[in-house]
Formats: structure tokens, C-alpha cells, sequence
């Protein structure tokens, strides 16, 4: 839960201290650059400071080059000298460019995460926006000059045949001539018409375009059909629609297939029979394709979608087409919760427990989620989390009352929850992963002409090649890992670093033959083929899905029935329909339980509940085992006895008794270097500058649990304290100290607020 952010639509106030101030009028400038802080400078000769809006882009010199910047502030008086002072070189935007609300949210981003504001404006706009790109779609167009037309008049170009007939198209058209209607006629015209332009024949310009591409195709009136609810749906609705117009959090709870996504379709018909738009994020691109489906064929509205998968001109595309307001729905995956959209009613966010949410590598680390519930505070109006599975930190946010909980059982027409099976693997040793009690339970399935899900979280053929001479275990020479054995490549990859190597067939040391150790998606699905040869089976990960439509042909073949058995990672527990499964196999279960990261429970017992739901969706009651070494381990054992509720319970107390979020507040100061020593040496340094305060406690510096990757050596230093102010306070004065540390010129470093990851 997000404190309430300071919001103030007052973007001219500005620290000032009692150094000299030079008395000119100023504008503070945002720029791309990883230091905090804004730069001052003097308005375009001219133009009045007060008369550029914040939010509008500027070129400004900057060193040696030009750079683009945002207005953020204006000043009356500034700290340089006069003499010191430089100008803004142009204007870029006729308006601004982000809105002040959103600018805001960057702000407001910016300080919760202690991230320079430049680079978080940056990260949330399209790569060509960071430039000069134009923020409105223009389109080129040519034509014809009044001495053109004399010269037409008067046969001048009697002797250019192709000048003449391209300034005679030209000259019939009293507005002009777009590139496409001359990309229309045969041959090429630009070379033509640049020598029509040196001539004065000719002129060139731009126009903006009409509703842009980035905004989806509208349903038909004929697909509008909606549903009958559940009465837990139709009061789930009416709540969230009763609350238009102000901010209230709604946690939307609901096993695997009790209805969310008909909850999600029938408030956003609403806001937009309200005339607001809506935001929706899901946490993995993979889903994107099959919601855009479903919300295309119910609202008759634009869609703009946004996500990692796209060119940067049809990311371009879509940013726009929000902007201006032709689409009035924005679906996409974490960045989009920056999305430029008016009027915004309803803000939804999917799956609201995946970790894909949260930002954890390079620039700002945000959570897209709770960046969300602050984007819903600031504008006024509902946020909806939906998940099978919440987040610890969103039931106890619930449970104090912060958040309004919405329960969705399971439904009348839905079959009852599958039954949960340990399989004991010291009684039924497996071979090549895959238990005998597995293998009979996926037999009587498929004889019953059910579809078969294997969950394995590995993907690859082994997570390790090895030597049964020498102990020789392939590694990776970049990172502290083993490396994957991917067999139908003929390969060695790193999952870390990327590093890829030929696959041996002899020891690299001694020579001896060596042996892929271990299972993944690929040694099972080999392993499955070869017990049922007659069975088409489909393996599911990161290796045989290129990008959305890749995963489209293999969905088709699951949902059509032709693949009995679907072999997967991860990806086949986000929110993946399968009518016709009825039996889940989980192979791996046993490797969150003794993880050193406090959160692994969690995320185990989250994954589990997951893939166990795909399981007996539709009237036939599904069937879940789970191949464990550990049966007794009490997580597997509440999951049985209790469901995901019993489970979270216990491990709520269990984290108010060791006092870890959410009832303390967590940042992590993460550094790396070429050297371990020099890692550690600038976390130590930079805990030495700390000032005591007894609600703020520092652990460590220690080595991260690996330490070395892609030839980086990694540590961290914990900070901790239960109150979420005292945190930042502190951060506020140690990180402008650590940043002028001089040990800063050997790492790289960085500050995770709330991270979910402290290995």
C-alpha cells in the first residue's frame, strides 16, 4: 500500500536555500541524465519564461551536445551567475506534451523510488518522443506555389515533361497532395518534386494526421453480447461502478475461471457509458493478444495497446492514438500505467501478484501495481486488483481496511476444485522426472479423452551437464551458474548473461563422456513422447514461443484438442483458458520451499494455486498431483488442507512475527563492479555516511546469492524500518551523500525501494 502521495498540481514552488540567488526568471529543466535534480535555464530570446507550460519538451545545450528536456518548474531567481546561464534553443511542442496530472505521477514516481525525474519521464515515453519527434502525427504533403501555376501558365516547362506532370497533379489540387496519393502513381516523384522546391515551383509541409493507427479497429454492434453475472459478479459491478468519480481500491478475489475477466468487460462498458477511459494492465505480453480479443469484441471503442513486443512505431503509434483520445481503452503490460490518457474512469490490473509488474533491472524500479493505486488516488477514482492468488501485501492492505475486498466463489456452471494429490518421491522414485503414479494418473486421462498439463519451471533440456569422472560441471565463465544443456540446439546457454557455447560430447578437463543432470521442459517433453508415441504433445516456454503469434498457433492446438498433452513453464499459469484439461502434473515443487528469499513461499504457493486452476474448468472436476520430496513440508501441507486463504494466513503471521513487509518497509542499495572488493567497498563506505536513527536499520553489505554475473560482481546493502516515512526520510538525506562518494566511480549502483527480491 502506497502512503497517500503529496500531489500538488503547483508545479512553480522551489527549494530555496540562503546562498545568492541571481533575480532572472527561469525555467527548471528535467533532463535524461542519471543525477537527481533539475537544470536552470533562460527562456528562447523572445519568449517568456511563465509563457512555456510545464510539461512541455525544450532542446537545451548541454555540455558539448544538444539534449531534450522537460519543463518541469519556473523560478524567479536562480543560484548561477548570469554569466553562467545558457538559453533553450527551441521549442518543441506546440503544447505541452504530458499533461499535468501525469506530470505528476512522474514526479510523484520519481521521489517514492529516489530516481533522477529526467530518467523516469524518459522511460515512460516512446524512444522517438525522448527526441524531436513531433508528439502529434504529421503527415507530408506537396503542392503547387503560385509561381508553379504561372509557370504552368506560361509553358515553362516545356522541356521537363516529368516536372510538368508532376506540378499539373500539384496544381489540381488547391490543398495539396499527401505522400500516399503520389506513393499511388507510377515512378518515382521526389526527386521531382525537390527540384520543383529549389525552383519555387513546389512547396513541402505538414499536416497533422486524422485518428491515429495506434488505435485498434472498433467491434461490430453485432458482437456486443453480454453474459448474465453471478450474483457475486453483478455485485461486484455495482460496487465498483458506484464508486466512479472517487479513489477506493477494490481487491477482486476469485478462484481460476470464476469470472474476473466478465467483471473487468462490464465496469469498463460502464466508465465509457460515462464518457472516462480506461486503463487495463496484465503482467506478461503472451496475455495481451487473448484480452484485446475479448475487450474488442464486447466495447465498441478504440483500443490502444502497449507492451515491450511492439516497434517503436507502433509503440509511437499507440502513445499517440491515447494522447489525442482516439482510443478510449489502453491495454498493455507494465509501462502502459504511464500511458497518457484522458479522462481516465477506471483503472484495472490483472493478475495483480505477478512479480512482472515490478521493474528489476536497469532505470527506475517501479511497481507498476502500486504505481497504479497512486495514479487512482491522484485522479479521483477506482482501481480494480484482480487475482486468484493476491499478493500478501494486498490481503493485509484488505484487512486493514484500505482496500475493499470483492470474493467471487466459484460458479454455478463450474465444475468443483480439483482434487490435490502429493506424490511422495522417496516412496516412487521417478525416471527422468516423471513419477509411475504421474505417468498411470496422465493414462487414465487421456483414456478418459482428457488433455494433460506438465507444469516444470526449467526450461531447456537440463539445468546442468556434467562429469561422472571428474565432478566437471559446465559453467558459465561470465556468471557464478551453471550452464543449461539445450540439446535440440546443440547447446550450452546461460539463462543469466545470455552466454551460448557448443554442447560437448566429452569432458572439457578429463575427457570422459558427460551426462545432462537434471530435467527441463525439453528432456520431459522427450521423456513423455517416448511413453506416449501417439499422443501430439506441446512444450510451452520461452524457447518455442517467439512472441505472441508464436504462442497463438500453439494455444490453437491445445484449445482445438489435437495436443493431448501441453508440457510448460510459467507462462501456462497466467491466465490461459484450457476447457478440455482435466489432469496437472507439478514436477518441480519442491524448489521455492528452502529458498533463502523470504518471499519464495509465497510465489511457490502463488504458482501452485495457479496452474492448479487451469485444471476442470469447465463441468468435469479436475485432478492436480504434485511430486514432492517433502509431503510433509507444512506450505504443501496447508495448500491441501486449507487453500491459498489458509496459506496466507500463517504466512501473514509468520511476517509480522519476523517483521518483514508488509508490517516493514524495505530498500536495497545494490552495487556492482568489476571487483567484488570494489562492490563492497562502496556499500561499506556509503553505510559509514548513514546518521543513526533508531527506526532505520542497515544490514550488511553482503555479496548477492550470485554474486558474479555477466562478469559484474554483485552486493547489497539492506535498509529496513517499519515505518514507511522514517524509510524515506532517511533515503532522502543518505542518498545526495552517497551519490558524491568517491568509491562511485568504480560501480554501478542503484536504489530498489519495496524490492521482491533481497537474495
Amino acid at each position: 500500500m502506497l502512503s497517500e502521495p503529496t500531489l500538488s498540481t503547483d508545479l512553480s514552488t522551489v527549494t530555496v536555500d540562503n546562498r545568492l540567488r541571481t533575480p532572472t526568471p527561469v525555467l527548471r529543466i528535467a533532463l535524461n541524465v542519471p543525477r537527481d535534480g533539475l537544470y536552470d535555464y533562460l527562456p528562447p530570446v523572445g519568449v517568456e519564461a511563465a509563457a512555456i507550460p510545464a510539461g512541455t519538451r525544450v532542446c537545451v545545450p548541454f555540455g558539448s551536445r544538444a539534449a531534450v528536456g522537460f519543463v518541469i518548474a519556473h523560478a524567479e531567481d536562480t543560484e548561477l551567475p548570469a554569466s553562467s546561464l545558457k538559453r533553450v534553443e527551441a521549442l518543441l511542442d506546440d503544447a505541452p506534451l504530458l499533461d499535468p496530472g501525469l506530470l505528476v505521477l512522474l514526479q510523484w514516481t520519481a521521489q517514492y523510488y529516489h530516481h533522477p525525474l529526467g530518467e523516469v519521464i524518459a522511460g515512460a515515453l516512446p524512444l522517438a518522443l525522448r527526441g524531436t519527434t513531433p508528439a502529434i502525427a504529421m503527415t507530408e504533403w506537396w503542392r503547387a506555389s503560385e509561381a508553379g501555376r504561372r509557370a504552368l501558365t506560361e509553358g515553362a516547362l516545356a522541356r521537363a515533361p516529368r516536372q510538368q506532370a508532376l506540378l499539373t497533379q500539384l496544381a489540381g489540387a488547391p490543398t495539396g497532395l499527401g505522400v500516399a496519393a503520389l506513393d499511388a502513381h507510377p515512378g518515382a516523384w521526389r526527386a521531382t518534386a525537390r527540384a520543383l522546391v529549389a525552383r519555387g515551383w513546389a512547396e513541402r509541409g505538414w499536416q497533422p494526421a486524422g485518428a491515429d493507427a495506434g488505435a485498434g479497429a472498433t467491434a461490430p454492434a453485432a458482437a456486443l453480447r453480454v453474459p448474465e453475472l453471478s450474483p457475486a459478479q453483478a455485485e461486484a459491478v455495482r460496487r465498483i461502478d458506484a464508486a466512479a468519480g472517487t479513489f477506493a481500491a477494490f481487491v477482486l478475489h476469485g478462484v481460476t475461471g470464476s469470472g474476473k475477466t466478465e467483471v473487468y468487460l462490464q465496469c469498463a462498458a460502464r466508465t465509457l457509458a460515462h464518457g472516462a477511459a480506461v486503463l487495463v494492465l496484465v503482467p506478461e505480453i503472451a496475455l495481451t493478444p487473448q484480452l484485446v480479443g475479448r475487450f474488442r469484441a464486447r466495447l465498441p471503442r478504440a483500443i490502444a495497446v502497449l507492451h515491450s513486443g511492439l516497434t517503436d512505431g507502433e509503440r509511437l503509434a499507440a502513445w499517440r492514438a491515447a494522447r489525442a483520445g482516439h482510443a478510449r481503452i489502453v491495454l498493455g503490460t507494465r509501462s502502459a500505467i504511464f500511458a497518457p490518457l484522458p479522462d481516465c474512469g477506471l483503472i484495472i490490473v490483472d493478475e495483480e501478484h505477478d512479480t512482472s509488474y515490478k521493474q528489476q533491472e536497469g532505470g527506475c524500479r517501479y511497481s507498476a501495481r502500486d504505481v497504479a493505486v497512486a495514479r487512482a488516488r491522484q485522479l479521483g477514482i477506482p482501481v480494480v486488483l484482480g487475482s486468484a492468488t493476491p499478493s500478501l501485501e494486498t490481503l493485509h492492505n484488505s484487512a486493514q481496511g484500505r482496500y475493499q475486498s470483492l470474493h467471487l466463489p466459484r460458479r454455478a456452471d463450474q465444475a468443483e476444485a480439483p482434487r490435490l494429490a502429493l506424490i511422495d518421491l522417496r516412496a516412487h522414485a521417478p525416471t527422468q522426472g516423471v513419477s509411475a503414479p504421474a505417468l498411470e494418473a496422465m493414462r487414465r486421462h487421456l483414456r478418459a479423452q482428457g488433455q494433460v498439463l506438465v507444469f516444470i519451471n526449467r526450461r531447456g533440456y537440463a539445468p546442468t551437464l556434467l562429469c561422472t569422472a571428474c565432478g566437471w560441471i559446465a559453467p558459465c565463465q561470465a556468471c557464478d551458474s551453471h550452464l543449461t544443456v539445450h540439446r535440440a540446439a546443440g547447446e550450452l546457454r546461460c539463462h543469466h548473461c545470455g552466454a551460448a557455447e557448443p554442447l560437448p560430447s566429452r569432458c572439457v578437463r578429463c575427457g570422459f563422456p558427460v551426462k545432462a543432470a537434471g530435467q527441463g521442459t525439453e528432456r520431459v517433453e522427450e521423456t513423455l513422447q517416448a511413453q506416449f508415441p501417439d499422443q501430439r504433445l506441446v512444450r510451452l516456454d520461452r524457447d518455442t514461443v517467439a512472441g505472441p503469434g508464436g504462442l497463438a498457433g500453439l494455444m490453437e492446438s491445445v484449445l482445438s484438442g489435437a495436443a493431448r498433452i501441453l508440457i510448460g513453464t510459467q507462462m501456462v499459469t497466467k491466465g490461459h483458458h484450457f476447457p478440455g484439461l482435466s489432469l496437472v502434473l507439478v514436477l518441480n515443487a519442491d524448489q521455492g520451499l528452502f529458498s533463502t528469499d523470504f518471499r519464495a513461499a509465497e510465489r511457490l504457493a502463488q504458482t501452485i494455486v495457479q496452474v492448479a486452476g487451469r485444471a476442470g474448468r469447465e463441468s468435469a472436476r479436475g485432478e492436480v498431483m504434485i511430486q514432492s520430496e517433502y509431503p510433509d513440508h507444512p506450505l504443501l501441507r496447508q495448500l491441501l488442507e486449507s487453500g491459498y486463504e489458509g496459506f496466507a494466513a500463517a504466512a501473514l503471521e509468520e511476517r509480522a512475527n519476523a517483521r518483514w513487509p508488509p508490517f516493514s518497509r524495505l530498500a536495497l542499495l545494490r552495487a556492482s563492479a568489476l571487483t567484488s572488493e570494489a562492490a563492497l567497498e562502496f556499500l561499506v563506505a556509503a553505510r559509514a555516511l548513514a546518521q543513526p536513527d533508531a527506526r532505520v536499520r542497515l544490514q550488511g553489505p553482503v555479496a548477492a546469492a550470485m554474486a558474479r554475473r555477466a562478469g559484474r560482481y554483485y552486493a547489497q546493502l539492506l535498509v529496513e524500518s517499519p515505518e514507511r516515512g522514517a524509510l524515506h526520510r532517511f533515503l532522502e538525506a543518505w542518498l545526495p551523500q552517497v551519490a558524491g562518494l568517491p568509491h562511485r566511480r568504480r560501480v554501478r549502483y542503484a536504489l530498489d525501494v519495496d524490492p521482491i527480491d533481497i537474495q
